[in-house]
């Protein structure tokens, strides 16, 4: 019960990699607000949960739902321990054809969503004393893949926001981590394995010879909000079972 007592909060905790976050830290004791745009996919967790997990609705675009979504956590749970920024979108498409507004759209989710949720738990986890927070980067964040220039560039930036908040928030006894997971067998890695003739060009970079789980990446979230990663601060975990790019 490495999270015992503990409260997170999980940004898209109700699918995919999200709800496999929100899993394992209820497996490990803590409790979780699930929060995402999509209520009906987190009544499952809810109901299984016997009151551990609650939902809320957040679109991290917005500066103020961010807020709202912090505030009813600490009201409700009476505190907040550790935060996942997990919410996050991909438009795919080439530079010279790609719509502005599939850009704005990326940017405006996976890294202004991104610093929306640093702010907000900032002065929440500051008056418990302390907490972390985990971001959410990818394999692609250090790579590039024709066709993702947003999703890329958007998770590059991820990286460098949670290495600079590392720094800054570590006197407030605050630690930043993120993690980089590569291909897993959900959400968008599913779909690309469903693509044999794009899955084909990928298959032979996994140098553990298959796609990761949820589970195993969830496992890496629980390392980094339990107290075994108390010194690590500013650090991207890959969880990619090894890449040859």
């Amino acid at each position: 019960m490495k999270l015992a007592g503990k409260v997170a909060v999980v940004t898209g905790g109700a699918k995919e990699l999200g709800a496999a976050v929100t899993r394992g830290f209820l497996a490990e004791g803590a409790r979780v607000v699930c929060a995402g745009r999509d209520e009906v996919a987190a009544k499952e967790l809810v109901d299984s949960s016997g009151g551990d997990v609650v939902f809320h609705p957040v679109d991290v675009r917005h500066q103020e739902s961010v807020r709202e979504l912090f505030d009813f956590a600490a009201g409700h749970f009476g505190a907040v321990d550790v935060v996942v920024a997990n919410a996050g979108v991909s438009r795919p498409g080439p530079i010279a054809a790609l719509a502005l507004e599939a850009w704005t759209e990326v940017f405006d989710t996976n890294v202004t969503g991104l610093l929306h949720c640093l702010q907000a738990a900032v002065p929440v986890l500051e008056r418990g004393g302390g907490g972390r927070i985990i971001t959410m980067s990818s394999a692609l964040g250090a790579r590039a893949v024709p066709g993702a220039s947003a999703y890329c560039a958007s998770k590059a930036a991820v990286e460098m926001l949670t290495k600079v908040a590392a720094i800054e928030l570590a006197p407030k006894g605050i630690s930043v981590n993120c993690l980089s997971p590569g291909f897993i067998d959900v959400g968008m890695g599913r779909q690309l394995a469903a693509n044999e003739a794009v899955w084909s060009q990928y298959r032979t970079k996994l140098a553990a010879g298959r796609m990761g789980t949820a589970e195993q990446v969830a496992a890496a979230a629980v390392y980094l909000a339990s107290a075994d990663a108390d010194y690590v601060n500013g650090h991207v975990l890959a969880v990619d079972g090894g890449l040859r790019w």
